[in-house]
């Protein structure tokens, strides 16, 4: 078994889209979480949104914490979730990609009144037409990174410490290379809190099979330090698959515990989540499968982390 460099804080996770619009009460996610044996969770923008009233939120945020001391589960940080996969600050008309900021400041908030200490999602998502012009692309990297300086003042008034964006597997949706990617975090180093990033083992750039961004460990050796949370899933070279760890699964992907250990801890991360992102299709029986493959994805990854 793979042994953990004790400078290293490795935690076992669920980023909460595994079980949104089937268990979007606090009563039953917090019940499924406790029962898994999880105590660490990724919130996930689809369980609340964070564009309803704020009196609601406000109502479901205070029985969420309520439920989340009683079973023993902390909020580490949030995600925009599937259906928050949209353009926003990377939309082609500028009045609307102002107009998302508020969306972020929304995020914020809810992130903070739920203990979180961070929040994201992708960091600019293009149109097909403006990745298509490099002047056009630059312009809009350049417009976002000025909006999330902004953000950054408002969530550090909310008691943040940090934000997050997700490097892809789809160049449009930005930061698929590590030279984009080094770009984007140049263009942000004047932030109020940090940018982080929020890596995921299926997103790899698929372009050119022989560049080190094909291969998920690079990913991580090259960012873990600044990565507060790793999404996991079993996946492939080929795909983004988000299968369980399951053994039908684990015969034909290509991540692997220990190697995923080795490359935080060759990183230099102090501090770890790898938070379950896997996906169960909404056909019957299959969506009935999504508990059983939690819970024996979570076994298989228990030989090598402990918490």
């Amino acid at each position: 078994m793979q042994q953990m460099n004790k400078m290293t804080n490795i935690k076992l996770g669920i980023n909460l889209n595994c079980l949104t619009n089937r268990y979007p009460e606090p009563e039953e996610w917090t019940k499924i979480v406790q029962e898994l044996g999880i105590k660490f969770v990724q919130f996930n923008a689809d369980i609340l949104d964070p564009s309803l009233p704020w009196e609601i939120q406000e109502r479901v945020i205070t029985k969420t914490l309520e439920l989340c001391k009683q079973r023993g589960i902390t909020i580490c940080s949030s995600f925009g979730g599937h259906n928050h996969h949209q353009n926003y600050l990377g939309h082609p008309d500028e009045e609307i990609a102002k107009y998302y900021k508020n969306f972020y400041k929304n995020l914020i908030k809810q992130t903070s009144l739920l203990g979180g200490d961070g929040v994201g999602t992708c960091f600019a998502i293009m149109s097909v037409s403006d990745f298509s012009d490099p002047e056009k692309k630059k312009q809009i990297l350049n417009r976002a990174a000025q909006d999330y300086i902004e953000l950054s003042k408002y969530a550090k008034e909310q008691g943040l410490k940090y934000l997050l964006f997700e490097t892809t597997s789809v160049p449009r949706e930005t930061c698929a290379t590590f030279e984009e990617t080094d770009y984007v975090l140049k263009l942000l180093e004047n932030m109020e809190i940090p940018m982080r990033l929020c890596l995921d083992v299926g997103h790899i750039n698929m372009e050119d099979p022989n560049a080190k961004e094909a291969n998920p460990y690079e990913w991580i050796r090259k960012y873990g330090k600044i990565s507060p949370v790793i999404h996991i899933q079993q996946t492939n070279n080929k795909s983004s698959c988000h299968w369980p760890f399951t053994p039908e699964f684990n015969e034909k992907g290509n991540i692997h515990p220990e190697k995923v250990i080795a490359a935080i801890e060759e990183s230099g991360a102090e501090d770890c989540l790898l938070a379950f992102e896997m996906k169960e299709k909404a056909f019957y029986p299959s969506e009935q499968k999504v508990i059983n493959n939690l819970r024996d994805s979570i076994n298989y990854w228990r030989e090598y982390v402990k918490k």
